[in-house]
């Protein structure tokens, strides 16, 4: 048995569709302007990117980064113990309780962003007492007051 919409109430809902398909391509034509200039108009320049130099500094193969993380279960536990440690340890800022962190074979990178000399310090202190840890790869960036 065929169902078949009458006539009118057809046209209608292909014309709804073809209405709604032509906003949704509209919507997913590619940005005419720069991310800058549509971060500018929002408020956001370019001077406030404050990460800029140090995104530029990962792009070099040398550089350790969380793609770099393997997958294998005691590299992600690794880092989940360290993680924890981090977190666990109430004298560090929260800009300090969010570094990146990668092991790998037993190695832990630390990148990011903290406070102070002695912040850093702790966090590498943190990450060495994690059983499983042979070598800590401290490279945390003190921040100053003009970045």
């Amino acid at each position: 048995m065929k169902h078949a919409l009458p006539r009118p109430l057809a046209v209608g809902v292909f014309a709804a569709l073809a209405a709604s398909t032509g906003a949704f391509a509209q919507q997913a034509t590619p940005m005419q302007s720069s991310p800058a200039s549509s971060q500018s108009a929002a408020g956001v320049t370019g001077a406030d990117a404050d990460n800029t130099r140090l995104n530029r500094r990962d792009r070099n193969d040398a550089s350790v980064t969380p793609m770099d993380q393997s997958n294998s279960s005691s590299a992600v536990d690794l880092v989940a113990k360290v993680r924890q440690a981090i977190v666990d340890d109430s004298n560090l800022s929260v800009k300090a309780r969010n570094v990146k962190v990668v092991a790998n074979n037993g190695v832990v990178t630390l990148r990011g962003p903290v406070a102070s000399a002695q912040e850093k310090a702790r966090l590498e202190h943190d990450a060495a007492g994690v059983r499983g840890v042979t070598r800590v790869d401290n490279q945390l960036d003190i921040e100053t007051d003009s970045d």
